[in-house]
């Protein structure tokens, strides 16, 4: 049975009072719709032809696609919401590539991901949760009928199979039985409650965001018969071989990345391609300085195409697509004139390499021969995160046929394919966003006013915009900082512009998509008042087009977006109010709480913090909060390794101590992807709301007159 949205949810009223009583806890109030000028009007809250936070719930989009061996249906994977679970499902639909037919092939209330067609075509490997924890499944296309094929007690990933059909491979973790000390311990007397056994960590890397502290776990590559059976694991050692696996034709190996040096723990930026034969046996095929990932092999078995990056310590390094023989000789770069990061490698045939890359905040998809000439086949990939405006999206193919993701600004990612012509084979969210009016999105490009270099940024208008008025403005920044938004659909920032505002975004210098220089002019510089004045000349270019309102400013953004924020406002004083969500304020705690200490001390700074005290120092945020104004919203997950919350608990105790208006908001149970669950997202996007309408006098006014 195909679960439509009319089975899947409840009527509209009731989903509204659902989601009402999750946010009914709390402080601050639901922000009113925001004025479009200074006119005190009265405000529409309810009006079903605005984007609404009950709206995100109905989203859906594709996440996952895979062309069939014989290039006539395209499976993929179909995102959507639940309302009453607060998660995403994850299902699998079958669309024709002629666009004649379409239906679900796994749909239910379980989740049903990463797809893979046997080499013939007969049959779909996935895994799934259907009987509780993930297990690998084989669907016969014929049929419909399915096996459970594995029965493990880690998560399976990267499946790939056999190019014979008859096993599958897949990377698991396997606890590591090590204990530090021989401690004795005295009997505990039977039905005795003692306390829990202590926890011992010995490892560099101990932590890891969503997962919290990290039980010692290597990963491993394990094969099973394709009809099910015992799983056997192929690798061994205190090392992890993940990330993608590659056959050779003959089935008798199998190609991965991984890094085996005793000092992997050290070496973040560090791998070699091996294959593992299926007794067991390692050959190591490359011994570069740097990473060698993600091999695939060609069809006839005579080239491995894989990903390069150099260990220059430096916190961006582009990733080239480069072929070797099968035997690790003579291994050739074939995208050196492509200044940006390449990746999602797959042969077209022997001679050419489909891969992926972003260019300008869009996702485009490329074919290189082994000669190195490159042609663009598919442009405009994106639409695959619902929240805010990432650059992030997916394809494949086989032979001339190309399936991804494509969405708009205002819809999130669908299904296309392309031969010769483009073709869009799904359209998933006409019910919910096509009777509404959503904010236009217009790009910007713009100097910056401190030397120059050209910014590319985009604004979201509120709907029913009128030139003749100004509107008040947020700015919004990305993370990352080595990240980039687009023009892609953006169900937070809509929100926003639902609600009377301006939304601008950027992609300040360091952002990718324009050539390594530029993603490196911030090395040694975040945050810093570079990217500050990045931001700041498109806030004055939208001022002075008579857009926005000089006096209705705001400043939000999360993770690397929330150090910017930080910054900013000890900057400057134009924001009437900032949100900084999950922040990193105090460089030098930073690096040495958070997961990430490892990879930032060497690559995004000149050496360890308590040898380069200054520079860790003039990087924070912390060091300007003498200078903050601004009210400040504080929002961080409460289980975040990544940003974690000590950082957030610095600057809030800093800004009250300067009597600075500030509230700290704490996500319980959220690391750091404070909006991976729908009603997270929309708390997030209505606590800013709510705090931004604090702080406008015209909004909180119009309020005031209402309730007169």
């Amino acid at each position: 049975m195909s679960f439509t949205r009319n089975h899947r949810y409840p009527s509209v009223k009731k989903r509204f009072a659902i989601w009402a009583a999750l946010f009914s806890v709390g402080t601050l109030a639901m922000p009113s719709t925001a004025l479009a000028s200074n006119e005190r009007e009265p405000l529409t809250t309810d009006s079903e032809r605005y984007f609404k936070s009950e709206d995100i719930f109905n989203l859906e989009y594709v996440s996952e696609v895979q062309v069939s061996p014989n290039g006539k249906y395209v499976a993929y994977v179909r995102r959507s919401n639940d309302i009453m679970s607060d998660s995403s499902r994850a299902n699998v639909w079958l669309a024709s590539v002629d666009g004649k037919s379409h239906r679900p092939l796994l749909s239910s209330k379980k989740s049903y991901y990463s797809i893979r067609w046997s080499p013939d075509g007969s049959r779909l490997a996935y895994l799934s949760n259907e009987e509780g924890k993930p297990q690998l499944y084989v669907r016969w296309m014929d049929t419909g009928q399915t096996a459970l094929v594995t029965n493990v007690s880690s998560n399976p990933s990267n499946i790939t199979w056999s190019p014979d059909g008859k096993h599958i491979a897949f990377t698991m973790s396997v606890d590591a039985k090590e204990k530090p000390l021989d401690v004795k311990m005295p009997k505990k007397p039977d039905g005795a409650k003692w306390s829990p056994s202590f926890q011992y960590i010995t490892k560099a890397r101990y932590q890891a965001d969503g997962l919290g502290i990290l039980e010692p776990a290597y990963t491993h590559i394990f094969i099973v018969p394709a009809d099910g059976g015992t799983a056997r694991q192929l690798t061994s050692g205190n090392y992890h071989h993940n990330g993608r696996l590659s056959f050779s034709p003959d089935s008798d190996k199998i190609y991965f990345s991984a890094n085996r040096s005793e000092n992997w723990e050290y070496e973040p930026v560090e791998g070699d391609i091996f294959s593992v034969d299926m007794t067991g046996n390692i050959a190591q095929l490359t011994n570069d300085k740097g990473l060698e990932s993600s091999p695939v092999v060609s069809p006839d078995g005579k080239h491995i195409a894989y990903a390069r990056r150099d260990d220059e310590k430096v916190m961006y390094k582009n990733s080239y697509l480069y072929v070797m023989k099968s035997d690790g000789t003579d291994a050739q770069n074939l995208t050196k004139d492509i200044d940006n990061s390449v990746s999602n490698f797959h042969w077209k045939d022997n001679k050419h390499v489909y891969f992926q890359q972003s260019v300008r905040g869009l996702a485009q998809v490329d074919v290189v021969s082994l000669s190195g000439s490159v042609k663009a086949v598919a442009k405009g990939l994106g639409g695959t995160t619902l929240g805010r405006p990432y650059v992030f999206g997916t394809y494949h193919a086989v032979d001339d046929v190309v399936a991804y993701t494509k969405g708009r600004t205002d819809r999130p990612a669908d299904l296309y394919v392309t031969t010769r012509n483009e073709r869009q084979l799904t359209s998933l969210n006409e019910d919910v966003l096509g009777h509404k009016q959503l904010g236009e999105v217009k790009e910007i490009v713009y100097p910056s006013s401190i030397d120059g270099e050209e910014i590319q940024g985009w604004y979201i208008l509120p709907p029913n915009y009128d030139s003749s008025k100004t509107y008040p403005l947020i700015l919004e920044i990305h993370g990352g900082p080595n990240l980039a938004y687009g023009p892609v659909f953006t169900a937070e920032l809509q929100r926003m512009a639902a609600e009377g505002y301006v939304v601008f975004y950027d992609n300040h210098r360091g952002s990718t998509g324009y050539g390594e220089r530029f993603a490196l002019l911030l090395q040694g510089k975040y945050s810093s008042e570079y990217d500050f004045s990045d931001h700041m000349s498109g806030v004055d270019a939208l001022i002075e087009k008579g857009i926005a309102d000089p006096e209705r400013l705001f400043i939000t953004g999360g993770s690397a977006g929330g150090i910017a924020s930080a910054y900013a406002i000890g900057l400057t004083n134009r924001f009437k109010a900032a949100v900084v969500a999950k922040p990193v304020i105090n460089w030098l705690s930073k690096v040495l709480t958070a997961d990430s200490g490892l990879y930032q001390i060497p690559f995004q700074f000149p050496g360890k913090p308590w040898d380069n005290v200054e520079h860790y120092w003039k990087r924070s945020p912390l060091s300007l909060v003498g200078n903050v104004t601004t009210p400040t919203m504080l929002i961080t997950g409460v289980e975040d390794k990544r940003t974690p919350m000590s950082e957030t608990e610095q600057f809030y105790q800093a800004l009250k101590i300067q009597k600075v208006d500030s509230v700290l908001v704490k996500v319980p149970g959220s690391p750091h992807g404070i909006a991976s669950k729908p009603s997270r997202m929309i708390g997030k996007v209505e606590n800013i709301l709510a705090w931004f309408k604090k702080y406008d006098s015209v909004q909180s006014q119009s309020t005031q007159v209402e309730a007169q």
